[in-house]
């Protein structure tokens, strides 16, 4: 069975390809199985054309050299592990405080001695900035979080010697066990000078998997990766998981602050409007898994066509339980489609609302993370003839009229925005009050729009003109259809 696993942040994707080994397989049912077999590995950075590609030695080194350098990196203490220059396929070399090179040998390079490897010219090098050094991490951690991807392939933590200890003792204090789940956030904390260390508390059972560290060790004995065998134990880091602090307010998110330096934001309000709803429509038809005990917050990035390219979590119990939510298999996957590079990106609330006395239901809520900046109104090119709009309202009420049957239950009007195109046929609608938003199907507008698109989510951006009505659903029977005014 083919099976393909992606760890995604904005300026890297680790894309895992295998096969599951059904000798081992417990369950040949399972909704994911296990990626057993390693057949493929690819490693796409965000300015790089060409993604880093290898088997399975080239994925074991890369991942140890990203932990062993990030573990030197953060803690200033000299690890020996991270200058394995003999025997790796991949190495990192600081260039300066802000540049890391990434380096690619052949395995004709590593197979050779270290004189001849000297005189090769086939290593690739690769150049980063520790924005996408991070990112490269924390796609890293989320692949060591995952037990259901290589199970056996571990990252065994032992201490560094003190004679590898050289860094100022200020910096020795912050160093901090490069252990799955922690190595980013701490990482970011560096980076930022904003984030609390992380205090690293193993479970029973990473206790029982991990070697023992002699409790009298001190700060500057700092954990360091010298072999792969992988944890299944861990805590786990979600697709751009943020953390909260222990008095539950969340800290600032910082990747998608940090892509937003570097890309303009979306501040339109009538844009904005218009992603919200493709943002909602996107995720509440993916949720399938609404069981939540608490409310989920997400910070959402999105594109300007809608593409959702990263997400944090704002509130701890949305980190435990971000598997739970679609958003990991609706975020934009640059190894399968356009790299995003300078396109502008829209920030969002996201609450997967858990259930209570009121709404008897979860249900999903997602908002402009910084509100509208001024009331919005619809988005795109739109139909302002007079005698049109006029022809192409009749033509909408009497297509409206002729779908809708049955006897009303809902008590309040159901008011609705509707798009329709210069021949009739609609375009979009969307509930503008609550009674609607809970009654929409006691209304032909779905079933108009299944018709047409297939699918009752939003129709996908046209650049054509549009006509604008609000449709009214009275309980009595009575409908009503007149030009669009604007959002109240």
């Amino acid at each position: 069975m083919n099976i393909q696993r992606k760890y995604s942040l904005p300026n890297c994707t680790l894309v895992l390809e295998g096969l599951n080994d059904t000798a081992k397989a417990n369950n040949f049912q399972e909704v994911r199985p296990p990626l057993s077999i390693l057949v493929n590995a690819e490693c796409h950075l965000s300015g790089v054309n060409q993604p880093l590609t290898g088997g399975r030695e080239f994925f074991e080194s890369l991942v140890r050299a990203v932990s062993a350098y990030a573990q030197e990196f953060l803690s200033n203490v000299s690890n020996p592990q991270a200058h394995n220059t003999e025997s790796e396929l991949v190495q990192l070399e600081k260039v300066d405080t802000n540049q890391h090179q990434l380096i690619v040998h052949s395995q004709m390079d590593v197979e050779d001695n270290q004189s001849s490897r000297d005189g090769h010219e086939s290593a690739l090098k690769v150049n980063l900035n520790t924005v996408q050094l991070f990112d490269l991490v924390e796609a890293v951690d989320q692949f060591f979080a995952d037990s259901q991807t290589l199970p056996e392939l571990s990252l065994e933590l032992q201490p560094v010697s003190k004679r590898y200890g050289g860094a100022a003792q200020a910096l020795i204090k912050q160093a901090v066990p490069a252990g799955v789940g922690v190595t980013s956030l701490a990482a970011a904390a560096v980076a930022f000078g904003m984030l609390p260390i992380p205090e690293y508390r193993p479970t029973p059972q990473t206790q029982s998997k991990q070697p023992a560290v002699e409790a009298s060790a001190s700060p500057s004995e700092n954990q360091t990766p010298t072999s792969t065998s992988k944890q299944t134990n861990t805590t786990p880091t979600a697709t751009n998981p943020d953390t909260a602090t222990n008095n539950n307010t969340s800290t600032p998110v910082k990747d998608l602050e940090a892509l937003l330096k570097q890309v303009p934001e979306i501040n339109n309000s009538s844009q904005l409007k218009a992603l919200n709803r493709q943002v909602y429509n996107q995720i509440n038809s993916k949720w399938i898994n609404r069981e939540v005990k608490q409310d989920l917050v997400y910070r959402v990035g999105v594109a300007a066509d809608g593409a959702i390219v990263g997400y944090k979590a704002v509130n701890k119990e949305a980190n435990k339980q971000v598997e739970t939510t679609p958003l990991s298999q609706l975020l934009y996957n640059s190894a399968d489609q356009k790299p995003i590079t300078n396109e502008p990106i829209a920030q969002f609330r996201v609450v997967f609302r858990r259930e209570n006395k009121e709404q008897q239901k979860q249900v999903l809520e997602v908002s402009p993370w910084n509100g509208y900046p001024k009331t919005p109104d619809v988005f795109g090119a739109r139909i302002t003839d007079a005698n049109q709009v006029k022809e192409l309202r009749q033509k909408l009420y009497d297509n409206i009229r002729e779908n809708w049957g049955g006897t009303p239950t809902y008590k309040q009007v159901l008011k609705y925005r509707v798009a329709v195109k210069k021949d009739g046929i609609i375009a979009d609608y969307e509930p503008l009050n609550k009674s609607a938003f809970d009654n929409f199907r006691e209304t032909p507008l779905p079933k108009m729009f299944l018709a047409i698109y297939g699918s009752n989510v939003a129709a996908p951006n046209s650049k054509e003109p549009l006509a604008h009505y609000q449709v009214e659903f009275s309980p009595s029977g009575n409908l009503d259809v007149k030009p669009w005014q604007g959002y109240r």
